[in-house]
């Protein structure tokens, strides 16, 4: 994972192409950068996003993507049942209670 100017990228490797190739991952657009070595790869990663936010502001447009806050969740009934129970004994929310393991899991 590459990181610059508060966005971040992925990066795989194409053995075929013999080719590195990535995406910048919290953009409102698709920016994709490719490179041959891995020293070059972040060049061509930060190249990517240095043209991306010199068009995003000549056209006036807001790279960065918005996040609501809200996320549909699909979980098994059991567990939606068992995070509810313990969340209500330690006098939370569902929210809380989720939003607290998932900044557990992140810190990790």
């Amino acid at each position: 994972m590459l990181k610059y100017k508060g966005y971040t990228g992925v990066v795989e490797f194409d053995d075929e192409a013999n080719l590195l190739f990535g995406r910048v991952i919290d953009l409102n657009a698709v920016i994709t950068f490719e490179a041959k070595t891995a020293s070059s790869v972040k060049k061509a990663f930060e190249d990517s996003i240095n043209c991306y936010l010199s068009t995003c502001k000549k056209h006036n447009i807001e790279p960065q993507k918005s996040f609501s806050g809200n996320i549909r969740l699909r979980i098994p009934s059991e567990i939606h049942h068992k995070a509810y129970i313990h969340a209500t004994r330690k006098g939370e929310s569902l929210n809380k209670f989720i939003t607290k393991a998932l900044e557990h899991e992140m810190s990790v």
